[in-house]
């Protein structure tokens, strides 16, 4: 459904009457209008703006993306036309601002763009994958087929980032309670201690306890002076790592660090091949792929390694050879690309490829997972001694004295 805007007169009033109303088309909403009791004068469709617009609200989610492609491919696979398959999921689609894009696809469909062209006006809802692989399904007459495909490479893709997230999770609340438990021992329990000192002539505090409370007396003088440098290091940071060099250095200690290195580096590989599967078996040109593939690695070295290899591929080497002995891909992604280029099965190699690094993702997501919680444990037991010495040090300390005494 379309929504229009219309201007028309009331017979029994004789007044203007401005509102919108919801039809397949101007001439369903004039009969609409008429159905109401009044004369239309003007019937014009309402301006969509884009989800980037200010009026719109709200993430347009990758399962609400999965299911839009989903049930595409089940209506256009049922037989029926483009423009009412889009209507329907429309019908059916329960977030504003992707609905507001869902109808702006089918009035740009209505006015004789391609389905792929209308998809590329919206490049935050739709990536360069999807709208490649639509553009493939249509040349091929498999426009189902190809959204079929879109929506298992959506549901891969975001298997991975969910498990990734959910390794995440413990790590960042343990390191969250440390610092809050870490915070109120400074703010509320350390000035006790030195309170009991200053009434006691000579008393000296130990240095851990002196560097904390010295700490402690900042952090409550000066607390706005803390929040504000928290938050200016928190906004520079991200701006930081939104620019070319951040980003390089953010990716570089991705590939790079201990111990998530080797996990991000199985990522990459995963997703370079399950991307690779998917944009190979809609048919779309191998140097296409690759550039495609490029943006939806989302790591800048990787992404300059494969344009590095198309230019080989150009100059007609093997996409293998450009590859290979490359640091930003892992050995055995040239060698079975190697393998499906010389038996011509590139495209059961490169989905071997991905399943397998798929399986090492999770491999890896549990071995991390085991080694993250005893470090913590460890990270823990040391800020608490550390608190916790800071705190009984000077009593033990008042304790010798009196006993001497």
């Amino acid at each position: 459904m379309l929504t229009f805007e219309y201007e028309a007169r009331d017979p029994r009033t004789g007044q203007k009457v401005k509102s919108t109303v919801e039809a397949s088309n101007e001439s369903a909403a004039s009969k609409l209008i008429q159905e109401e009791g009044l004369a239309p004068l003007d019937i014009r469709p309402a301006a969509v703006k884009s989800v980037t617009g200010a009026s719109v609200k709200g993430r347009i989610k990758t399962k609400q993306k999965i299911v839009f492609s989903r049930q595409m491919s089940t209506l256009i696979n049922a037989g029926l036309p483009l423009v009412q398959s889009l209507r329907n999921v429309a019908d059916q689609t329960e977030n504003k601002s992707f609905k507001l894009v869902i109808n702006k696809v089918i009035a740009d469909v209505e006015g004789g763009s391609a389905l792929s062209d209308a998809l590329a006006k919206h490049p935050k809802v739709f990536n360069n994958v999807y709208i490649n692989l639509i553009a493939a399904g249509e040349v091929s007459g498999n426009l189902d087929k190809a959204l079929e495909r879109i929506a298992f490479q959506q549901e891969k893709d975001a298997e991975i980032v969910s498990k990734i997230r959910g390794a995440m999770a413990y790590p960042a609340i343990v390191i969250l309670v440390m610092f809050g438990v870490v915070g109120f021992m400074i703010v509320k329990v350390l000035p006790q201690v030195k309170v009991m000192y200053e009434d006691l002539p000579g008393a000296s505090l130990p240095i851990v306890t002196r560097v904390l409370l010295a700490i402690s007396d900042f952090t409550i003088k000066y607390w706005y002076i803390v929040l504000i440098a928290l938050v200016v290091l928190a906004f520079a940071t991200t701006r930081y790592a939104r620019t070319g060099p951040g980003k390089e250095v953010i990716d570089r200690i991705k590939m790079r660090a201990w111990p998530i290195g080797s996990l991000f580096m199985k990522v990459y590989m995963a997703r370079f091949a399950r991307t690779g599967t998917t944009l190979v078996a809609s048919g779309v040109p191998l140097i296409k792929v690759l550039e495609v593939i490029s943006e939806a690695v989302n790591n800048v070295h990787v992404k300059r390694s494969i344009l590095n290899a198309t230019e080989k591929v150009k100059g007609g080497k093997s996409l293998a050879d450009g590859l290979d002995g490359d640091p930003n891909f892992l050995p055995l992604v040239p060698n079975m690309l190697r393998i499906g280029e010389q038996s011509g099965a590139l495209e059961d190699m490169l989905e071997k490829t991905a399943e397998y690094y798929e399986k090492e993702v999770d491999n890896q997501i549990k071995t991390i997972s085991t080694i993250i919680e005893p470090l913590l444990m460890v990270i823990l037991g040391v800020v608490a001694f550390i608190i916790v010495a800071a705190v009984l040090l000077p009593i033990y300390s008042l304790a010798g004295k009196d006993l001497i005494n």
